[in-house]
């Protein structure tokens, strides 16, 4: 029986891979499947590193064209290809509660984000700028040109299929590379999408190619992309773990890479607070695609002086949340992305428990791949909701006393992507937002990321920026000319 969503995808249901702008139909296929119900969504094919030698030769021979292209001529593509995204985007956020589980309306809004990084580095091909230096003579001249790095290979997360595809592909072919594609084995459906209408925008054959594969080959994929001397820059979405196991799989070829790794973002809220913003920052913050976000609020860290009254309006709120398939109207949260997801939730909040929090709400057995928002109190360090990225519905909340304690507590971590805080007092404003040992920082929010703003992180939550002006510096490299004899 044919899942009820597949039915309304229509054209933009492919199941083949694309390399050289040819849809490659593989006789080996992986399942993918509804994450809310274990229904099958399609088959598609399943590509190994044999394959994925072929599409970095077919990338490199597309190069030397897409490369000397004009920055006009690429920023027209992209510009195109947005408002395509645009155009289906009824369809893409489809595909994407289908695949991935967030409820339709959060769907919609994830195309629309994603397809402001198409529309941003349409624009920033064309600002591409070099320098001229002062010289040191007056018969010599210094210039600095900022040119394409080469082929780039791109590996994407499940939780985000759409905007993680744009955020690192946009950029890139803005530069004037070319690209692979290995797309999360959970949501290749989007990407095969969302490359069929970057093809359908006029992008040549063998710019923008996608590999799709099942887990195990995908880990043979990822190896050969990291060791292929022609691939000159790796970008990774995904844990800290595998981050470290691609970075040493790219040292023998010094390859370049962007890596946006695990998070445990603190949320600090002050006795100064606006305690009604606080809450709705941290609805949005910690439950957003059902906490499965790499900047999702990990570590609620509420000064003593609004900590009971905090608490009761987070258990409160987190109450309220409708639980559901995400196709179903009203549905606010949809399930975690399979059961391993669910099993650490589960062990985390045991642990706590174990360990002495405080359960609030939440906390009941999962329906399936169903989990309550769940709220914790009376959270410490020695709990492993504390020390690591649940990447899940579960608020833990620790209590603290001054400002000191609040950045101890915050910067005890081996992550440093994002972190959040509340307060009234312009001063602690700038004592904390220089005090915080992470890459982004919400004030007053808990909505951070826009396609114009720098993404990233420091300390293991990786290195490099998405996003912003910064963004396609991942993507060129600097070259110096010295020119005599004038």
């Amino acid at each position: 029986m044919t899942h009820p969503a597949i039915a309304r995808v229509g054209a933009l249901l492919k199941t083949s891979a694309l390399v050289g702008g040819h849809w490659l139909a593989h006789a080996t296929r992986f399942e993918v499947r509804d994450p809310a119900n274990g229904q099958l969504l399609a088959e598609v094919s399943n590509l190994d590193a044999h394959e994925a030698d072929r599409a970095i030769n077919i990338a490199a021979n597309a190069l030397p064209v897409w490369r000397n292209s004009t920055a006009n001529e690429r920023s027209a593509i992209l510009r195109r290809w947005y408002e395509l995204i645009l155009e289906h985007r009824e369809t893409l956020a489809v595909l994407i509660t289908a695949e991935q589980g967030k409820p339709l309306a959060e769907a919609r809004g994830e195309v629309v984000y994603a397809a402001s990084f198409v529309e941003w580095f349409a624009e920033e091909a064309r600002r591409i700028y070099g320098d001229i230096i002062p010289s040191p003579s007056n018969d010599r001249r210094a210039l600095v040109l900022r040119q394409a790095i080469g082929v780039c290979a791109a590996i994407t997360p499940w939780n985000f299929p759409a905007a993680m595809l744009t955020r690192k592909i946009a950029p890139a072919l803005a530069a004037g590379c070319t690209i692979l594609l290995k797309p999360a084995e959970q949501t290749p459906l989007t990407a095969l999408a969302l490359a069929d209408l970057a093809m359908q925008a006029g992008m040549p054959a063998g710019v923008f190619n996608v590999l799709t594969a099942d887990g195990r080959n995908s880990v043979a994929i990822g190896k050969r992309l990291c060791e292929h001397p022609q691939v000159r820059h790796l970008s990774f979405t995904g844990s800290t773990e595998v981050g470290r196991l691609l970075m040493a799989q790219c040292a023998p070829t010094l390859k370049r890479m962007s890596l946006e790794l695990g998070g445990n973002a603190p949320f600090i809220v002050f006795d100064d607070a606006d305690i009604d913003a606080a809450v709705d920052g941290a609805l949005f913050a910690k439950y957003r695609n059902a906490g499965q976000t790499c900047v999702c609020a990990n570590r609620f860290i509420v000064q003593a002086g609004v900590h009971d009254e905090f608490v009761a309006r987070l258990a409160e709120r987190s109450a309220q949340i409708r639980v559901g398939h995400g196709f179903e109207e009203g549905v606010q949260q949809g399930p975690l992305i399979d059961d391993v997801a669910v099993a650490k939730f589960m062990h985390h909040l045991d642990d706590a428990r174990r360990k002495g929090a405080r359960l609030h709400v939440g906390g009941v057995a999962p329906k399936g791949r169903f989990v309550a928002p769940t709220v914790l109190s009376q959270v410490n360090t020695d709990m492993l909701v504390a020390r690591e990225e649940t990447f899940g519905p579960l608020s833990a909340v620790m209590k603290f006393s001054d400002e000191e304690e609040a950045i101890a507590l915050a910067n005890a971590s081996e992550s440093g992507l994002a972190a959040y805080f509340y307060t009234r007092d312009i001063s602690r404003v700038w004592r904390m937002a220089e005090a915080l040992e992470c890459g982004m920082v919400g004030i007053n929010t808990g909505a951070i990321s826009y396609a114009s703003m720098p993404f990233g992180g420091v300390k293991q939550s990786g290195f490099g920026r998405e996003g912003s002006r910064y963004g396609i510096d991942e993507y060129v490299d600097l070259k110096y000319l010295c020119m005599a004899g004038l």
